[in-house]
């Protein structure tokens, strides 16, 4: 079969000839649909994600949607190398799978699931949010931080603060649910009014300086309890936190991802989403690219328009 594969530590994926999948007593063969690009799949191709295998050869992707052999519809997790979800058959655990909703394009749930998994997850699991509750999503004009807005308001947000670089993509966010956009280089003036208002949930994409402000902020608030739950680098993958930020204040500083959150509850976290995703608008921009152009493709990938490879 074709596939989409690293040969070894460093090599950016090739298109070629892989052994077929074969099932077993706990593994299932899935025939591939769609297979998107991540930030997370990226880095586990380049070995650089502190989940990535050092199995060679191996797949490159870490989930997407296709059919049983029954003809089902499914969207399926492949983190088990080397079946990655970037071939034509993969093999996938039993439990890493979810029924697609009938009404959802496949190429869609492919493009939204890893995305969309990022907020759900640390909204329900991590922060568990309440209904009512201020949300303020730190990175918020990636397709991640913008699609939690949309998130953020469907599980029951009573407020919804969205910030980021681009002022244009933050305008855009306001008609999609955010109730106060600002700018980072805004931030930091706003956080001690905002802070007084309140704000219970922070979801951070970004960390580096833009993270540390809101920490100090919320320290400065008082007593009352922030929930800051990690979830990205894109500003830098350190700060330095003086010990008394968490020793003085009611900040909970958490994170989101691949081992604090089981693959058990991912499973269920995405199965949730997709059910969300077939009934509101969670859209985001993507583009189809054939299998085959991986290796041109793969490094055209842009963050801001997500690049699903069909097949």
């Amino acid at each position: 079969m074709k596939a989409a594969f690293v040969s070894a530590a460093g090599e950016q994926p090739a298109y070629g000839d892989f052994p077929e999948p074969q099932a077993d007593d706990s593994h299932v063969v899935v025939t591939v649909k769609a297979a998107a690009v991540s930030q997370l799949a990226k880095a586990r191709a380049a070995g650089t994600h502190y989940s990535a295998t050092t199995q060679y050869p191996f797949i490159t992707g870490i989930d997407g949607t296709g059919t049983l052999s029954n003809g089902d519809p499914v969207y399926f997790l492949a983190f088990n190398s080397p079946w990655g979800s970037m071939a034509e058959r993969t093999l996938v655990p039993a439990d890493s799978i979810v029924a697609l909703p009938a009404t959802l394009d496949p190429v869609l749930a492919a493009a939204l699931a890893n995305p969309g998994m990022s907020s759900w997850a640390a909204l329900t699991r991590r922060a568990q949010l309440r209904a009512g509750e201020t949300v303020l999503i730190n990175g918020a004009t990636g397709t991640s931080g913008g699609l939690a807005v949309r998130i953020a308001q469907h599980l029951g947000a009573g407020k919804i603060i969205a910030t980021g670089r681009n002022r244009a993509a933050l305008d855009q966010l306001r008609a999609q649910g955010a109730d106060i956009t600002l700018t980072l280089d805004e931030l930091s003036g706003a956080l001690p009014a905002l802070m007084k208002e309140g704000i219970d949930v922070v979801l951070d994409y970004l960390w580096g300086q833009s993270a540390l402000d809101i920490m100090q902020a919320a320290v400065a608030g008082g007593e009352k309890t922030v929930r800051f739950v990690q979830i990205g680098s894109l500003s830098g993958q350190e700060i330095t936190l003086h010990s008394k930020l968490l020793r003085s204040s009611g900040l909970t500083l958490m994170g989101s991802g691949l081992g604090s959150v089981s693959d058990k509850e991912l499973i269920a976290c995405i199965s949730e989403m997709l059910a969300a995703a077939a009934e509101s608008d969670f859209s985001i921009p993507f583009q189809m690219r054939p299998l085959n152009e991986v290796a041109q493709a793969w490094q055209e990938d842009d963050s801001r328009c997500r690049t699903v490879f069909t097949l």
